[in-house]
Order: C-alpha cells, then structure tokens, then sequence
C-alpha cells in the first residue's frame, strides 16, 4: 500500500520534474507601445555648438555609462567599468560617477579613466541652496573647483542633477533659489580658475512632463549643455514619449544635449527591453542635438523590478545596447587630448 504524499514531497517532486506553474510571467505593458513607428524628431538642430572645454561631436553622439561597482573601492570602480567595457567591445567616451557635495574629484579611479582617454561627467550632490548662497559652503566649493581644475582635461559636471525632484525640495528651496546657487558655485569655480568645466544642467523627464522643471533653468549664459534623465521605469512608453517635452523645450535653445541617465527596467522583460533599446538609438539618431547619452547601469538596493535597470545578465537586452554603442553614430572622432591649465 502506497503512503500519501506530503505536501512538501509533493512540492519537491514538482520542482524536480520542472513543472512551469511556480513561474512568474514576465509583466506585460498595457497598452503595449509602439516601438516600431518612426521616432520622435523634435531636437534637430545638429550645431556646431559652443559646449565648453567638452566639446561636442560635429556628428553623432558619444556614449557613456554610470555601472555601479560591486565595492565602492579603485579597484571597485575600474573592475565595474572594465567588465562592462569588455563585454561591449569598445571604451566608453563618458565615464559619469556621483559625488555627495563634500567628496572631491581626483580619486585614483577618476584620474585612472581620464588618462586612459574618458572623460568624467560628475554628477555633484551639493547642498542646501540658501546655505550655499550665504557662502557658507565656499570653502568646500573652492577645494571642488581646485580638485577638478586639478584634473586637467574637460569634465562635464551636473552640479544637484534631477534639482526638480520633488522630494529635494526642502533643499532646493524654490526654483529660484537654486538659480541663485547655480550661479554663485560658477563664480567660485571661475574665481579659482577651474576652466576645465563644461556646465551641464540635468532635470527629469517627469519635471517637463509636469511643467515645472523650466522654472530651474539658469539661463543660456550659465549652461553649456542641457540634460535629462529619462527611464521607463513605472511607465513604459517609447524613449520619445518620455523625453518629449524635453526635447520641444531645449530645441529651440543653442544648447548640446546629453541624455545623463537613461535606463529600461527588468521589469518589462528582455524582449521589451531590447525593442526600447533599439527605439532609443533610432531616437537618438533623429534628434541630431543629442551628442551624447549615457545608460544606468545598475540595479539599486532594495528597488523592484521597475526601478532596476542593469542589463547585464539580460542577454537580448544587452545586445541591443551593445549594438547601439557599436553603431558608427555612436563613435564620433574624440578630439586630441588638450591639458587645461590654469589661467
């Protein structure tokens, strides 16, 4: 006479034998976008530009990629970029790294990437706007400015990127405020002749969707390439539809873009995430302002799968973002290395 199965025998003989019910399908998009129609071309003034000690390509767009390393070490940090450059076959143009206020460009990693050819677009975390203005922070300002202007070759530098969060706006102030600040960091930096700095200045897709994200700009002469973070994250709708109003916004202005962060989230799937990737690089291509993109590569702790964008280990949707930085158009002609001194 047979004995019952248990309930846990039953569970491990289902696992054994394979069984597909334990699986979680992939989420689905509702409505599914259209990823297959003609891109949204809205930026398309191709330059040249005046863009700063940074320069941008004549034609195409550099590319470039925040990959968070395992350790927050030198050898963290080289190890992350090396893997994923492997992988891709090719040096990224643009290495972008995030700094809280009082942590100084310079490390031995930052100056690793700038002398094998890359350049550093920091993206600075500083601090509370009015403080700022009262110049109570102007020393730690100054060692920033001397630290950079250290480096000697062009940095690009998102001084409080996405300053149109809402949950930065008890720092921020009001829009107004952070001008203010924006403008009185630029004149530390001048003061200290830090002439290596191309001034870029990074809002969120969601800020233009909403409309308030205008309202922080400093001003054409102030900026030397605008910026937006864009991801489908919660939403998944094409690259173009998220950046929208972003684009209609900066191209009327003489400005280079670079997309600062871009991601797709895991959790539309590897077939859907390729479809966006492959969608952003035509988008990319019809908006000839665009000179440069760079992907966020990273899977921050404790997000969900919306908020997770790492493409390695998705290996269809790493394709196609291998694709795009193998692109021709993605690999304009560098400029010669030119050392920024003091002057």
């Amino acid at each position: 006479m047979h004995k019952p199965l248990t309930v846990l025998t039953l569970v491990l003989v289902l696992a054994l034998a394979g069984c597909s019910w334990s699986r979680r399908a992939e989420p689905q998009p509702t409505p599914a976008p259209d990823l297959t129609s003609p891109p949204t071309a809205i930026a398309v003034d191709p330059g040249p530009f005046d863009s700063g000690p940074f320069a941008a390509p004549a034609a195409g767009a550099y590319v470039g990629a925040w990959i968070k390393p395992q350790e927050f070490t030198h050898g963290g940090r080289v190890d992350a970029v090396d893997g994923l450059e492997d992988d891709l076959g090719r040096r990224l143009d643009i290495v972008n790294t995030y700094r809280r206020f009082d942590e100084l460009v310079g490390t031995k990693a930052d100056r690793h990437f700038v002398a094998r050819g890359s350049t550093l677009m920091v993206s600075w975390a500083t601090g509370d706007n009015r403080s700022i203005v009262s110049g109570y922070h102007d020393q730690l300002i100054r060692d920033q400015a001397r630290a950079i202007r250290a480096i000697k070759r062009p940095v690009l530098l998102r001084m409080r990127w996405e300053m149109d969060r809402p949950n930065l706006r008890a720092q921020m102030w009001s829009p107004q405020d952070y001008v203010a600040a924006w403008k009185h960091v630029r004149a530390v930096f001048a003061a200290e002749h830090a002439n290596n700095v191309s001034w870029v200045w990074c809002p969120t897709a969601e800020g233009f969707a909403r409309g308030d994200a205008p309202d922080f700009y400093p001003g054409d002469d102030q900026v030397d390439w605008t910026c937006v973070d864009v991801y489908a994250g919660n939403l998944f709708q094409p690259i173009g539809a998220l950046m929208g109003p972003f684009l209609r916004w900066a191209a009327p202005h003489h400005k280079p873009i670079v997309v600062g962060e871009f991601g797709v989230a895991r959790a539309w799937g590897s077939a859907g995430r390729a479809a966006w990737l492959r969608d952003a690089a035509r988008t990319f291509k019809a908006n000839p302002q665009i000179k440069a993109v760079a992907y966020f590569e990273s899977d921050p702790e404790g997000n969900g799968p919306n908020q997770q964008f790492q493409l390695t280990g998705d290996p269809a949707a790493f394709k196609a973002f291998a694709a795009l930085s193998r692109d021709r158009y993605f690999n304009p002609p560098r400029p010669r290395k030119r050392s920024l001194n003091p002057g």
